[in-house]
């Protein structure tokens, strides 16, 4: 894998093409969806080098590739294009099937796939909470409601009797939850988690994993770029 790079931007000249037995992560590196890929591009031992792009002023090789101008996306050496986290995510297991983190029992997906389902709706209150709160607004509603969805995650955990969400070593679906609970601290929401015990253990075993410990930073490099990002001048480059 490539060491981090500065974000590519608006004038910044198109890369070359991705090497026989490689992949390319277009990326931004403190982006929570860009996380799952790189994540999971690492657990799965896959070759890649990483091109960290600027999400507020986007080249437009890049938005030939990937009209929707998000990260992640890969690119493959015969240049094929995938992007969206889930579709990402989910062509990688494909392709590279040595390590699944798909379940191969058909139920077993399905229950993964609605449980994420379920997890998209939690996603916003993450931010809606923390920016409220830096604007000075009332969140104490929103807040009883995101405390209330995550009793419900850590009841999911208390019913399957297992320390992941897919059973007792890492899946796809607990990569897939992770980015955030690794920015709750920095979001100022880690004392909702009081009454989640379950919950609380699944993110210290997650503190382990060495694909969570490789893509991982600090709260105190998460709250720097999210600072600038809330007053809407996102330092892309903090720490290089």
């Amino acid at each position: 894998m490539a060491s981090s790079q500065k974000v590519q931007g608006k004038e910044s000249a198109a890369p070359g093409p991705v090497p026989d037995g490689h992949l390319r992560l277009y990326s931004m590196r403190f982006c929570p969806f860009a996380q799952r890929a790189r994540m999971v591009l690492n657990a799965k031992g896959i070759k890649y080098d990483t091109v960290n792009i600027n999400l507020k002023d986007k080249p437009n090789w890049y938005l030939e590739k990937n009209p929707a101008g998000t990260v992640p996306a890969l690119e493959t050496p015969s240049g094929q294009v995938i992007y969206e986290s889930l579709i990402t995510c989910e062509y990688l297991d494909e392709v590279y099937p040595e390590k699944k983190l798909i379940p191969s029992d058909p139920f077993e997906r399905a229950q993964q796939k609605m449980l994420l389902e379920n997890y998209s709706k939690v996603i916003p209150y993450f931010y809606k909470i923390s920016m409220g709160k830096k604007n000075g607004e009332d969140v104490s509603t929103p807040e009883i409601e995101f405390k209330e969805k995550l009793s419900k995650l850590n009841q999911t955990l208390a019913n399957k009797k297992t320390i992941f969400f897919g059973g007792d070593s890492i899946t796809m679906i607990d990569y897939m939850i992770w980015p955030w609970f690794e920015r709750i601290e920095m979001m100022g929401l880690k004392h909702c988690l009081e009454n989640t015990p379950e919950l609380r253990l699944w993110i210290e075993r997650m503190l382990k994993d060495p694909s969570v410990k490789a893509t991982m930073f600090s709260t105190d490099d998460h709250k720097v770029f999210f600072d600038t990002y809330m007053d809407g001048k996102p330092n892309f480059d903090y720490g290089l």
